[in-house]
């Protein structure tokens, strides 16, 4: 089993129809799949924070990143500080 977690749920994640801890059969259909979450996680979420991707073994982790041109605003995840 290939799993795709994220590491921290930010508020754009938590509103958006998105799913943490999913899994898949092969590492094709998981990468395929948490690349697609990271581009739309970068492109349409609300640009306070980035996301990237790694892999280690069968996991597949979308980590939340403070941009260093980060505006001072919080998105309200809970998470800021």
């Amino acid at each position: 089993m290939f799993k795709i977690t994220i590491d921290k749920e930010c508020g754009c994640f938590k509103r958006s129809d998105l799913e943490n801890n999913q899994s898949f059969d092969n590492a094709d259909d998981a990468l395929i799949k948490a690349t697609s979450m990271v581009g739309h996680m970068n492109d349409e979420f609300c640009q306070k924070h980035d996301f990237t991707l790694s892999e280690n073994g069968t996991n597949f982790s979308i980590a939340m990143n403070v941009p260093s041109q980060a505006k001072s605003e919080c998105c309200g995840g809970g998470h800021c500080s």
